[in-house]
């Protein structure tokens, strides 16, 4: 393997190696800064949103711009919803799911019609951004929280989207499904705690 590939499998099973759900403690700072760390400290949010970049990177063009688009703008229509207190049933198990099955369409290299993937990629948004949203702090920015939580996302997306990239080469095919089978595991650890 290659040293990008090395260096890429070593990130990514350092943070599926985290504890789950650290992005849910209420403990996160309001404004930019706080809407901003709130996925990066969240292993379930960070293997979810790499996913959707392996994934669209995976399927290639226009997927791989359209997915890391959808899944940030309805993320945001989550979020707003978290912010008002709208309750979204299952919310943790939702995350935790969209793990699983994010890895596993990489991990069996699924290529649905373009629009199964927006659409199963912005359901799983509706649970990331709602989780987020509930979790702004009392007092906080709220416009700057959902800024710094959309950028972190789109930031999260393009990783996913640099490893996804790999799949040009045959050993990189390798390691972006490995990548996704990562994804998939950490996305059962998560539900496992919730249990």
């Amino acid at each position: 393997m290659t040293r990008p590939v090395t260096r890429a499998f070593a990130i990514l099973l350092c943070l599926t190696a985290a504890a789950p759900a650290l992005a849910h403690t209420g403990d996160v700072v309001g404004g930019f800064v706080g809407g901003l760390a709130h996925p990066v400290l969240g292993p379930d949010h960070v293997a979810a949103m790499v996913a959707v970049g392996l994934w669209g990177a995976f399927l290639g063009s226009p997927a791989i711009i359209l997915l890391p688009i959808v899944f940030p703008l309805v993320m945001a229509l989550g979020g707003a919803l978290g912010i008002l207190g709208v309750p979204v049933p299952g919310t943790e198990i939702g995350i935790a799911i969209s793990a699983v099955l994010l890895g596993l369409v990489v991990v069996l290299a699924v290529k649905p019609p373009l629009w199964i993937a927006a659409v199963l990629v912005g359901v799983f948004a509706i649970f990331h951004g709602h989780a987020h949203g509930a979790e702004l702090p009392p007092g906080a920015d709220a416009l700057a929280y959902s800024l710094g939580f959309v950028v972190a996302t789109g930031l999260l997306h393009l990783a996913g989207i640099a490893i996804g990239l790999l799949a040009r080469w045959p050993a990189g095919r390798i390691a972006v499904r490995t990548a996704g089978a990562l994804v998939a595991l950490s996305g059962l650890f998560f539900l496992a705690r919730l249990a």
